[in-house]
C-alpha cells in the first residue's frame, strides 16, 4: 500500500496551514507516567503532515501547532503542542 502525502508549502504571511485528512480521529490522553496518542489511519496521516509541514526549513524556529478538542483533537483530549527547535 503507498500513502501520498500533501504538504502545504509554509508561507510566513499566511502561517501554518493544517491540512487533515478526512475521516481523522485523533485523541492525546495523559496516563500519569505518560502521554497516549490514539489515532486512526487517517489521524496518523493527518499528524505525519503537520509535523512534516513543520519540519520545512522555511518554518522559523520556535514555531509551534497546537492541538486540542477545539482543533484537531477528539472530545475529551489532553492539550498537544509539537514546537520546532
Amino acid at each position: 500500500m503507498e500513502i501520498k502525502l500533501e504538504i502545504p508549502d509554509y508561507d510566513k504571511t499566511k502561517g501554518f496551514q493544517y491540512h487533515w485528512e478526512d475521516g481523522f480521529e485523533i485523541t492525546v490522553v495523559n496516563n500519569g507516567n505518560s502521554i497516549a496518542i490514539l489515532a486512526n489511519k487517517e489521524g496518523l496521516i493527518s499528524l505525519a503532515v503537520q509535523m512534516l509541514t513543520l519540519a520545512q526549513e522555511t518554518v522559523p524556529l520556535n514555531k509551534y501547532i497546537n492541538l486540542d478538542e477545539y482543533g484537531g483533537l477528539e472530545d475529551g483530549s489532553n492539550e498537544l503542542i509539537i514546537q520546532k527547535i
